[in-house]
Formats: C-alpha cells, structure tokens, sequence
C-alpha cells in the first residue's frame, strides 16, 4: 500500500471522530463539518512531505477546532457566542464521539430519508455518489437531499444535542439503516477497482457493537450485528488470488471465519426469540444458514425462501424481491424465479440497476438458455460501477457465448 493511501485510510477513519468532538463542543453541525473538511485537506496537502505527526487525531482536532473558532467569528449573526467559543477547548480528545455524532445526525427536523443520507455522507465516510448508489437514486438527487438536510437544520431552530432517552427509539431506526448501508457499502463496493472495503465495514461492525453494549436489549441491534459478522465472516473467500469475484456457490468454506460465525449464530439466535422481529434479524437468520450449510449444495434454500417471504412482510423492498426471485428459483426451477423477477420490470428503484439483469441472466443460465444469459450479463457489466463486478459478468458471458 502506497504511503498516499495510508494516509487516506486514516483520514476516512479519523474524520467523522474528529467531526464528532467539534459537533459536541459547539452545536453547529453544518459549520463544523466545513471545518473538519478544511483540517482534512491541509492533512492531505501536508502530512505526505512533513510526515504524518504522532497524534494525528490530536493534529486534526486542533486544527478544525481553530477553523471551526474562524468561521464562527466570521459570521455576525454569532457574533455574541464569539468570546465563549473561544474559550473552549477540546480537553477530552481522546473520546470517540463518532456514535454520538450519528444519534445528532438523525435530527428530529429531517425526515428519516434525509437524516440517513446526511449521516452516511458526514459520518460514514461515503462519498455523495456511493450515498446515491445506496438509496438508488442519481448522485444529483442524493446531492440536493443532503443540501436541504443541512439547511433543514439550521431553519428549525432546535439544537443538536444527543436525544433523551425516550426519543432514542425514533432515531434509532435511522442509525441501524445507516450503519447497515455503511457495512453493504464496505462488504461490496459500489464503485473502483476493490471489491471488499475493509476500513467501512470493520467501522460497521465495531460502532454497532458500541451501539450493542450500550442497548443489549434492543433485538434488531442484536440482529444487526449478527448480519455483519456472519456476512464479513465469508470475507476472505470472496475473492481469488487476482482479486476476481468468487460466488457464493464456488467459495472455499475452510476460508470462512468460524468465530465470527459462532458468535454471528449466538446472536441472533438470542434475538428472535424477544421479538418482535425486524429485518435484521430476518437477514441474519438467512445469513447463517448459509454460514452453517457445509457445502452450497447442502444450503437449506426452502427454509431460506420461508425467510424472504417474512421479510417480505416486515420490511418489503425491490431488492427483497429480487434475493426472495432467486431462493424461489433455487427451491421451484429457475422459471418460476424468472417469473417472479418480470413483476420487477418496471420498478423505477431497479431502473438502471445491475442487480436485475445479474439476477436474470444467473437463472438463464440455470435454465440452460444461454444466448439470453450472455445478453444479461453483459447488459449487467455495462450498469455497474464496480471494475470486479464487471469483469466476473464478462467473464461469466465470454463462459457462455
């Protein structure tokens, strides 16, 4: 790894603890992150000649927390708050406030939409294109959603503050949303040349076991966690030697972590029972028993449709449809899994999507048709953004052609 992106790893991994101290400290979540930014591009500017210094989290803090102090004078509307800001200063730089700052990001003045696309960009470290791949909407869309959180903010006039205990379930729905989609989006990168972005999902996984400490008894938190770890647990059987994308299906098992496994089942086998059951429970559910299947051929897949028609039910969306088309094939023959994926023709969330002709040309090709496999799958290649992806697509249509 080349010594520009280490430091790039530790500025996406130290920005939003860096965010969290300056929203804590002054309230200002918009003036803040344009602070934060600016620290971040004199680290980048300066750190690859000068060296990356000791505390570099010190470093950062410092030097957003004296931008943060200049733009707060330059406004004269906070003119009055001028001599308190500049008294203050971050003595307890060492907390990590990052799960702090995404229970502030979900503002009660923003819609659950807004404050999750917000948080994934000022939190989770996504960029505002791969926050749009997440939500299926075009970049531009996610840009102007994030735009009026911020503004949304500042008009509402009530400030950010960490939510008292009996408004933390409202939120709480939006964090779990957005620590899932931080984790789907370091487990298979919607864009570039890597398929698996380590520094996301292992931020995932380790703010939702703070987030699980801290509430044990919440079931869907529990769940969530699960999903992670029997998810990541397949990790390093994902991809080959060259970094080419290994199917589920084609994956040495004795690769798998079985730790993370033992721990992922314990889990969520603790959360059904309390109930009520989420989604995240459901997904870990589906998660282990793929885990737990010695080979794919042995995958319980009726049990694991039974569990697609349940989330269904809990939580319905294009792309359960899409997973509960393919269990249907897997269970009933590829033609009856091709029919339940025509009812996703014309939904506009798919529209431009690969998922749906990855998913179309994969039961073509369990049915034999392999002149429309090759279509889908090159028509799939042409819709994603991911270089792995792409190239097992291509691969799997030159297979066929």
């Amino acid at each position: 790894m080349t010594d520009d992106r280490r430091t790039e790893d530790l500025l996406r991994e130290l920005a939003p603890q860096v965010l969290g101290v300056l929203v804590r400290r002054f309230g200002d979540f918009a003036t803040a992150e344009d602070a934060v930014q600016e620290a971040l591009l004199a680290a980048a500017t300066g750190w690859p000649g000068a060296g990356v210094p000791d505390n570099p989290r010190g470093w950062l803090i410092q030097v957003a927390y004296r931008r943060m102090v200049e733009l707060i004078r330059a406004e004269q509307a906070r003119r009055a708050r001028e001599d308190l800001v500049a008294r203050r200063e971050p003595r307890d730089a060492d907390r990590d406030d990052t799960l702090e700052l995404f229970l502030l990001c979900c503002h009660p003045a923003l819609s659950s939409a807004s404050a999750i696309a917000l948080t994934l960009r000022a939190v989770g470290g996504l960029t505002t294109a791969e926050t749009a791949r997440a939500f299926l909407v075009p970049e531009s869309t996610m840009a102007q959603r994030i735009s009026r959180a911020k503004q949304r903010i500042r008009e509402s006039g009530t400030p950010l503050r960490l939510p008292a205990p009996a408004e933390l379930p409202a939120r709480l729905t939006s964090v779990r949303h957005v620590l899932y989609l931080v984790f789907t989006e370091g487990h298979v990168a919607s864009a570039g040349d890597t398929l698996h972005r380590v520094d996301l999902a292992q931020e995932a996984i380790r703010l939702t076991r703070m987030l699980h400490t801290r509430l044990p008894g919440d079931s869907e938190v529990t769940g969530l966690l699960a999903l992670m770890l029997l998810t990541e647990a397949r990790a390093a059987a994902r991809t080959g030697p060259s970094g080419e994308l290994i199917p589920l299906a084609e994956q040495d098992r004795a690769r798998w972590d079985p730790a993370a496994i033992a721990e992922g089942v314990a889990l969520v086998t603790r959360a059904l029972p309390r109930g009520p059951v989420g989604p995240y429970q459901v997904q870990a559910a589906i998660a282990a028993l793929h885990d737990e299947a010695p080979t794919a051929a042995q995958t319980d897949w009726p049990q694991i449709l039974a569990l697609y028609q349940v989330l269904e039910q809990v939580s319905a969306s294009p792309v359960v449809a899409l997973n509960r088309a393919v269990a249907t094939a897997m269970v009933h023959g590829p033609q009856a899994g091709l029919s339940a994926l025509a009812a996703l023709d014309g939904e506009a969330r798919l529209a431009g999507h690969h998922r749906l002709p990855a998913a179309r040309a994969h039961l073509y090709e369990m049915a034999g048709d392999h002149e429309r496999a090759v279509d889908q799958y090159r028509c799939a290649a042409g819709l994603t953004a991911s270089l792995p992806e792409q190239r097992y697509l291509l691969m799997r249509a030159a297979r066929l052609a």
